[in-house]
């Protein structure tokens, strides 16, 4: 599949990098790169902005603002017409938002935004954005320059309405009357008390994610992820997302942005049962930023995204964070038409209405394909509901699988592995267990003796 890359790519260290190598923390922490992007405003100029990379970390790790697991590279602009952004918008038109809004628009649906904090006062969010947690406690506030700039950007992806006469100004989000929960689980790349919070708020991330369960998040949408050198799955995290998808409650994760640079796996993205989207351009082709793993679910809009910024501009950034935002909004399109859907019926009906879909079915660029909205809402109309069902604790060593799915309806093995290779596993499944029939239970003999301690020795 052919790969589009930036026009131009420039290079700037911020502050906490040094030297020419990979900037890394004293304690010897993972690595962390940064790369500057180019970007467009919606006038047409170029700028370009360092990137950001979120890095969380528990334990070992570290969660810093904006990952290339997933950040949305953006870059401060003028204010531009209210015609320019919304025009500028193509997303919402590749992605046939006014015909999904026929059948629903997320009202009655809480999106989670695990970010940088969101700004409920931004014109296209007044009256969306609950109240919500801090999970960090310190760092910039509300009106400092390096405050919710990246959640704010997301949280209008999700459920902006837009201002203005007829509200055609501004960004409108792809579930429109969905509600924001805003929960602050990192800080923005330049803020000052980024190194404190990577030190002393390690639990952050699967903490906020308990939180948004327990108060009343339908989706959580997790814009961040880790794909550092020494990224791994963490146990609280996989333990939160565990008690989201056995709530009933649908996890969102971009991909990464690694996809130029090392593809490793990034997480969240790579946990069971979490919807891991990949980013794709203007013309449907895989994003060459966006990162290529066995876990991509699914595609949506990366590049060229208007994002609105706390400071009352609009800029067009790019990355897997804003493909995971439209997903969310898209999970919450489907839980306002039917809330009794189950995370993996979510899921599994997201992946199997896509467009654009890879040869075979799937690829790591781009999971199932680009996401389809209405497909997806009149396929889900279709669905009995099942229960929510936890994730299974032990994972393959490649291929974690889908997360918690419904006993009645559990998902096919050749979306992973092609209908051919999974048939043949379940041929060789059945010889094997009619072998092992037949050596335990001989003619004329009852079943071998278990052997003792001494017997495994050797």
């Amino acid at each position: 599949m052919s790969r589009r890359r930036p026009a131009d790519r420039s290079e700037h260290r911020p502050e906490h990098c040094s030297g020419g190598g990979p900037a890394r923390q004293s304690d010897g922490g993972p690595a962390h790169r940064c790369d500057c992007r180019p970007v467009r405003r919606p006038d047409g100029s170029s700028a370009s902005r360092p990137g950001h990379r979120p890095e969380h970390r528990l334990l070992r790790r570290v969660f810093c603002a904006l990952a290339a697991g997933a950040a949305l590279l953006a870059v401060g602009a003028q204010p531009a017409a209210a015609d320019a952004v919304r025009n500028a918008d193509w997303a919402l038109t590749a992605l046939h938002a006014e015909s999904a809004w026929r059948t629903s628009q997320g009202a009655g649906v809480t999106v989670a935004v695990l970010d940088t904090g969101v700004d409920a006062t931004h014109p296209d969010l007044t009256g969306q954005v609950l109240k919500g947690k801090d999970m960090i406690g310190f760092g910039a506030g509300p009106g400092d320059r390096y405050w919710a700039k990246h959640g704010t950007g997301m949280a209008a992806i999700i459920a902006g309405h837009g201002h203005g006469y007829a509200d055609g100004s501004g960004v409108m989000g792809l579930a429109p009357k969905a509600k924001i929960l805003p929960v602050r689980v990192i800080l923005e790349d330049k803020d000052p008390k980024r190194a404190k919070a990577r030190s002393d708020r390690g639990n952050a991330l699967p903490d906020g994610i308990r939180w948004a369960v327990d108060h009343g998040a339908d989706v959580i949408n997790l814009s961040l992820g880790d794909d550092s050198a020494t990224a791994a799955p963490v146990a609280a995290e996989d333990e939160a997302i565990r008690y989201a998808l056995g709530k009933g409650v649908v996890v969102v994760a971009s991909a990464g942005n690694g996809g130029e640079e090392a593809d490793r796996s990034s997480y969240p993205a790579a946990y069971p049962g979490v919807i891991a989207v990949a980013a794709v351009d203007r013309d449907g082709q895989h994003a060459g930023f966006s990162t290529r793993r066995w876990y991509a679910s699914v595609s949506a809009p990366g590049v060229d995204v208007v994002i609105a910024d706390p400071d009352r501009t609009y800029y067009e950034g790019w990355g897997t964070s804003a493909a995971s935002a439209y997903v969310s909004g898209a999970a919450a399109l489907i839980r306002s038409a039917d809330p009794k859907l189950s995370p993996a019926q979510v899921k599994q009906v997201l992946e199997r209405t896509t467009r654009d879909r890879p040869a075979g079915g799937r690829s790591d660029e781009m999971g199932t394909g680009l996401i389809d909205p209405v497909a997806a809402l009149k396929a889900a109309a279709k669905l009995k509901a099942q229960p929510a069902v936890p994730a299974a604790a032990g994972y393959p060593h490649r291929y974690f699988g889908p997360g918690p799915v419904p006993p009645a309806d559990p998902p096919a093995p050749s979306r992973v592995l092609g209908d051919g290779v999974a048939t043949t596993f379940a041929v060789i499944g059945a010889a094997l267990v009619l072998a092992a029939a037949l050596l335990w239970f001989r003619p004329g003999r009852g079943p071998r003796p278990a052997r003792g301690p001494a017997a495994d020795g050797g």
